[in-house]
């Protein structure tokens, strides 16, 4: 018996966990799931709700440039690119060296941060309903930025624009990639998913 009531009260912080994760779901995850699904699913005649696309990751990409050689500098545009995306990057390397631009097989030539599940829904939202209205003159975000396998890809010239940036602290304006992998088949899917999410393409 005693046993029995140990293992129990184990298996509790697990349950309240589960609990609160249910509460603290993502606004734009929950919008997925309840609005999303069903008018893609009605738009594109799909037999089976699975065969929605989704969003599956958020991949946020910045090359050093001219200051790859400047160890304060990177240091400095790899933490704005940790407190933009709320996740520690990872140095990206060249893969083969390059005369032309002083750069050799190995060297440290970026960082980028991959961004999945809750993460990803929260940059998402951020990205979308607090970020891009940020942006002088915006009129939308180009509708033709698909890679034909159903991912978008976004240029940001600055890091002004998110929230987190402070523009006192800031050595230098910096531009970074951002791409929405989906698992959409075809461009017209995945536009029409981002679509609902609230992406705000150009007319």
């Amino acid at each position: 018996m005693a046993e029995k009531a140990v293992k129990t009260k184990a298996q509790e912080p697990s349950v309240k966990k589960v609990e609160k994760a249910e509460k603290t779901e993502n606004r734009l995850k929950k919008q997925y799931k309840e609005v999303v699904i069903p008018a893609l699913v009605k738009h594109f005649n799909y037999t089976n709700i699975n065969e929605a696309p989704k969003l599956v990751k958020i991949v946020i990409n910045m090359g050093y440039g001219d200051i790859k050689d400047n160890a304060k500098s990177v240091q400095g545009a790899i933490e704005e690119l940790r407190q933009i995306a709320g996740q520690k990057p990872i140095i990206t390397k060249a893969k083969k060296s390059v005369a032309n631009f002083k750069v050799k097989e190995g060297m440290n030539v970026g960082a980028k941060v991959t961004l999945r599940n809750e993460r990803m829904y929260a940059f998402c939202d951020k990205f979308i309903s607090v970020v891009l209205p940020r942006v002088r003159d915006f009129k939308g975000v180009s509708p033709k930025a698909f890679d034909g396998r159903g991912n978008y890809n976004l240029g940001v010239k600055e890091q002004l624009i998110f929230p987190e940036i402070n523009y006192d602290q800031i050595e230098k304006i910096r531009g970074f990639d951002i791409c929405f992998v989906t698992t959409a088949k075809t461009d017209e899917e995945a536009k029409e998913l981002l679509k609902l999410l609230g992406m705000p393409f150009a007319k």
